[in-house]
């Protein structure tokens, strides 16, 4: 089993304007002559944090981060306006060419797994490889899986806090009522569904139930905008033209060499997701963790995860 790299810091911070509304904040962490790799963090609104840096080998990467559009340093915070999965690709092709890159590897996991597939399959000249993990392709039946009906059955004591600020003549359509909600005007309501939001998904998120995990989940600033992010792509399927968009366009990148990292027991985002995507694509790798659940943090997650950036990291851009 690997373990993770020590703890780095960035080289290189600063803000990228992408928008007259948002500016991104980014950093550089690694070898500034290494192999570059976009860092693609989950949510939407999730944000990159400090352990995120350490699946990489500092001495073999170029590793970019940046906290996409309302979350994190990048401000305005928890913003909806303006914040689609489309700006989000073109502010991804905005740090390229910042960083005069001509191609890099692009990595992401659940959320940022959707994005890196949606960046690549409009720029597959701009991508040498891709790293996916926690496979979540942003279908209906995905959506109404973890927040309708579903991943219900198999945490019901954690469902009950999730449906707890919802009406019972509303809960026929939860998506919908959370995001009026998360939208008010009213700091409470805002406030009480963000948390419940938040505290779900972090709840179920490990084959284990972890405390201190879900406990990050739960704080005010984090959860506002990792809910209401989540909530705005979700009503809005995600922005995409048509259900199942992206597994109607893998042709466009199964030149691209790729590694695909899941757990068997995600009930965040279903292996059937990654089993769908992969089935599609038959030259990606897909290697299914048997004791996982969703997080990257999860030991056999994790060492996969490291392998896989290892071995690009070796690889000659192509």
């Amino acid at each position: 089993m690997r373990d993770l790299y020590p703890e780095i810091e960035p080289y290189n911070t600063g803000f990228l304007k992408v928008s007259d509304t948002h500016t991104i904040y980014w950093e550089e962490v690694g070898n500034p002559k290494g192999k570059p790799l976009i860092f693609i963090h989950g949510g939407p609104g999730g944000g990159i944090d400090a352990g995120s840096r350490r699946y990489f080998d500092p001495t073999l990467w170029r590793v970019i981060r940046f906290d996409q559009r309302g979350c994190g340093l990048s401000t305005p915070f928890s913003e909806l306006n303006d914040n689609t999965t489309w700006a989000s690709i073109a502010d991804i092709e905005k740090l390229r060419v910042h960083f005069n890159i001509e191609k890099w590897s692009v990595f992401g996991g659940s959320w940022g797994s959707t994005l890196a597939l949606a960046y690549a399959i409009e720029n597959p000249n701009r991508v040498s490889d891709l790293i996916l993990r926690g496979i979540f392709l942003l279908r209906e039946k995905e959506i109404r899986w973890f927040y309708q009906e579903g991943a219900s059955f198999l945490f019901p004591d954690a469902w009950e806090k999730y449906l707890a600020p919802i009406p019972q003549n509303e809960r026929h359509d939860l998506l919908n009522a959370y995001y009026r909600r998360l939208t008010s005007s009213d700091s409470k309501v805002r406030s009480e569904a963000a948390k419940a939001w938040s505290v779900w998904e972090g709840s179920t998120s490990k084959l284990l139930f972890d405390p201190s995990f879900v406990e990050r989940f739960s704080v005010g600033e984090f959860a506002d905008a990792f809910a209401r992010i989540e909530c705005h792509y979700f009503v809005n399927k995600g922005f995409f033209k048509e259900d199942g968009w992206l597994l109607k366009n893998v042709n466009k990148i199964r030149h691209i060499p790729t590694w695909i990292v899941q757990g068997r027991y995600d009930v965040v985002c279903p292996a059937t997701s990654a089993y769908e995507l992969h089935s599609a694509w038959p030259e990606s790798v897909l290697h299914i963790i048997p004791d996982a659940g969703h997080s990257a943090s999860e030991p056999g997650i994790k060492s996969k995860l490291i392998e896989a950036t290892d071995y690009f990291g070796k690889q000659p851009l192509t």
